[in-house]
């Protein structure tokens, strides 16, 4: 068996276990906790996403805003 595949049961044994054992500790179901680390990862990514479409805007309308001239006879 590869090492990749070695790795990959390991985590598939070992990773769920980690969300039922916190669920037991809270209270909670092991599938609330679960979804809730599926929507978080979905907010972080979209997070990320959001601010350098805010960033990429903010320095295309400063460019705008600043007219680039071409020689001292522009002003």
């Amino acid at each position: 068996m590869s090492a990749i595949l070695k790795l990959k049961f390991f985590f598939e044994k070992y990773g769920f276990h980690v969300s039922s054992r916190l669920a037991d500790k809270l209270g909670m179901r092991v599938t609330s906790v679960r979804l809730f680390f599926i929507y978080i990862s979905f907010v972080t990514a979209g997070l990320g996403f959001g601010m350098y479409l805010t960033l990429a805007f903010w320095i295309r309308l400063k460019d705008l805003i600043r007219s680039k001239r071409t020689s001292v006879f522009d002003l």
